[in-house]
Order: C-alpha cells, then structure tokens, then sequence
C-alpha cells in the first residue's frame, strides 16, 4: 500500500484564526505529485470558505519543505486523470506529446499556483530544509516566506535544458542577475542569501520557526479581513503590470520548446534525468550563503 493510501497527503487544522495547511509526504521530502496539488487546492478552499479564518498558513511536515515536482517516487501520478479546476483546458489523458504535456502543466502548476496567489486570505509559506524547483512555486504562490536558518532554495532544472520552474516569477522575487545565478548554476541558496536578495520575509533559527511564524500570523489575523483582500489584490496588481504574469505566460512557452526538444534528441522530455540523478548532481551544487 503506498503512502498516499494510508496517510493524507496533506493535512488541515485550525489554529484560532489561522488555517495550517500541511505537504505530509515526509518521507520523499514533500515531493508534489497532483495528489499533493488537488490536496492543497481542497484545503485552501476550505480555508477560504471558513469565515473564522483569517490567514493561511503553508507548512511541510518533517526535515524539508519541499523537494520539488515528484519525479520519481512509488506515489507519481502524471499519467492520472484528476478533476481540473484551475483552468479550462482538456484532460491531458490519452493525448500526446505537447498535447499532453501543455494541458497538464497549464493545470497543476500555472494554473493552480496563479490561482493560489489571488487567495483573498494573507498567506505565510513555513520554509525548512529544502525548498526546490517546484517547492519555490508553492512557497512563491503565497504572500510571505518565514524561513528557517538551515533552510535553503535552488530551482536546478536547467541541468534538463529547461528555462525553470512553470510558474516562473524568479526576475520579480528576487532581482534578475539573482535569477540569473540561481538558474545558471543550480546554486542552492541559503536563507541568508534569499533574505539579502528580497525573496524571503523573515529568517529565523529553526527551533523558533514555528512559534514566529504564528505570532505573525496571529497579528495579521487582527486586520479587517476585506482591508487585507484588498491590499493583497492591490500589490498583485502591481506585479502584473510590471509584467510577472505576462512574463510568466512568454516563459511557460520557452518551457514546452524545452520538453519538446528533450523529447525529440533526448529519451524523454526531462532529458533522461531522474529524482536519483538529480538529487545527486544537487548535492554536489555548492551553497550560496553563510
């Protein structure tokens, strides 16, 4: 029986006014596989719909946030159809190629986390350990990122040949000769380096993660709860109109030539790299920080 049998793939509990929304795969790093994607959109619809909560708060169970996309564990499910409700597109099952490939990334990944963003609830990432390539866009979907002092970021995925992660907001969180190196060289950078470069809130010591993190959460939760709808809609405004998410949809296509030509020359479309080779290459990467 695999993981996702026995245990929920993400957890839910209710913190006074804060909702604790919880990637439970510990045991593959919370690695997001579409169980995980519609796990995490159920609950924060239920978070949403819950007059009594006024923050959410986004968390990994065990050493790591989260490792990524899930690209090689018992639990991958790219080839399952599941309900699609973050855009309107047909179901990737049964088509080919790009075909498939567009159809399934513009759900789980775009798609869901550009619909996690317009949340109207303030939402607080709970970063330790590793957040990588595909735990960035989790982490980069909510409002602010407490990080922990052994936490550190890495989007390596250009060891595939592909321009970073789907939801690609790296120029607007970070500066773009910062995106620059962090693409280049599949460099993990450190809480500390993340913190000076503008893309994390607040960097904690690991024992005190939590307890900062809900002290926060707890003095948003006291604002009027529209006044904090309003204000975020009015910062992702202006994100938008310095281009994120027209930036974002002109690199979601450099991102399926990438897979397109990995398919064509190479023996897939993740140019034969696997969770095993890539966790290797990405320990050898040297860390960025103090």
């Amino acid at each position: 029986m695999s993981d996702e049998a026995e245990h929920d793939v993400v957890t839910y509990e209710v913190r006074g006014h804060v909702a604790v929304v919880t990637l439970n795969r510990p045991q593959y790093s919370n690695a997001q596989n579409s169980k995980v994607t519609y796990a995490l959109d159920s609950a924060f619809v239920r978070a949403v719909e819950d007059d009594n909560v006024k923050v959410i708060v986004l968390a990994g169970n065990g050493k790591h946030f989260c490792g990524g996309h899930d690209i090689g564990t018992p639990g991958r499910d790219i080839d399952e159809s599941f309900e699609r409700k973050a855009v309107i597109y047909w179901d990737h099952i049964g088509r080919s190629g790009v075909d498939s490939r567009l159809a399934r990334e513009s759900e789980v990944y775009l798609g869901m986390c550009r619909r996690w963003r317009e949340i109207p609830k303030p939402m607080i990432a709970m970063v330790q350990g590793a957040c990588i390539a595909g735990g960035l866009m989790l982490a980069w979907s909510c409002d602010f990122i407490v990080a922990s002092d052994d936490a550190f970021f890495a989007d390596p995925v250009v060891r595939m040949g592909i321009p970073g992660v789907e939801y690609f907001a790296h120029p607007w969180v970070m500066n773009p000769r910062a995106a620059k190196e962090l693409l280049f060289t599949a460099d993990r950078f450190k809480s500390d380096r993340a913190l000076a470069l503008g893309m994390v809130n607040h960097v904690v010591p690991r024992e005190e993660l939590a307890e900062f993190t809900f002290t926060m959460a707890d003095r948003i939760a006291e604002m009027p709860p529209l006044g904090l709808a309003l204000t975020k809609k009015a910062v992702n405004q202006a994100e938008d109109l310095m281009g994120m998410r027209s930036g974002m949809d002109s690199v979601f296509g450099l991102h399926h030539a990438a897979h397109a030509h990995n398919a064509e020359v190479a023996v897939d479309s993740l140019a034969g790299l696997d969770a095993r080779s890539m966790a290797k290459a990405n320990k050898m990467s040297p860390v960025q920080g103090a």
